[in-house]
């Protein structure tokens, strides 16, 4: 006897209302690259800054920076040398990988710490080659809310902490509350 293909209630597809642009319209923003800037909350970034105590904050503008010594756009970050202990929370778009890398091989070539706010895109290729190379993933608990904005992201968030080599230091996965 032939199976009836259709959706989890028997129906056919085809009596399936298709989605329409204003039905998807909600959902574009998780996939798209066109806002990039996510200013980090203060409480938060309050929160983390006692636990590492940041020397540098890598991706900045003047009116977000969270830390005195700070890269705006200008600077061009990517081709400058981090130390110390960084805060990046870098642009969500498609060279969000770069920022990933740089933030990676910092601790390799300058033995920096690297502490890094960003979407918990765990499907995408960045995320494998190198968030799962990281020291510590902190999946935060609920949505945060971004600078003045009305709304919680759309998106889930992680800390990942990139750590100098060490043969002591281990990797960890934890949860971590919002404020």
């Amino acid at each position: 006897m032939p199976s009836r293909i259709g959706n989890r209630k028997g129906q056919p597809f085809s009596n399936i209302e298709p989605r329409t642009n204003s039905s998807m319209s909600n959902l574009q923003v998780h996939f798209s690259s066109d806002k990039q800037t996510w200013e980090t909350p203060q409480a938060f970034f309050d929160m983390l800054n006692a636990e590492f105590h940041f020397s540098l904050d890598v991706c900045a503008t003047e009116e977000t920076a969270k830390y005195k010594r700070y890269f705006t756009k200008e600077d061009d970050a990517l081709s400058m040398e981090w130390s110390g202990v960084c805060w990046m929370n870098p642009p969500y778009g498609r060279k969000i990988g770069e920022w990933l890398k740089k933030a990676y091989e910092s601790t390799i070539s300058n033995d920096a710490t690297v502490v890094c706010l960003i979407p918990a895109r765990t499907d995408t290729a960045w995320w494998h080659d190198y968030v799962m190379k990281a020291n510590e993933i902190r999946f935060i608990r609920g949505r945060l809310k971004f600078g003045d904005a009305e709304n919680s992201a759309p998106f889930p968030s992680a800390i990942v902490v990139f750590r100098p080599f060490s043969p002591s230091i281990g990797f960890e996965v934890r949860t971590q509350e919002r404020v």
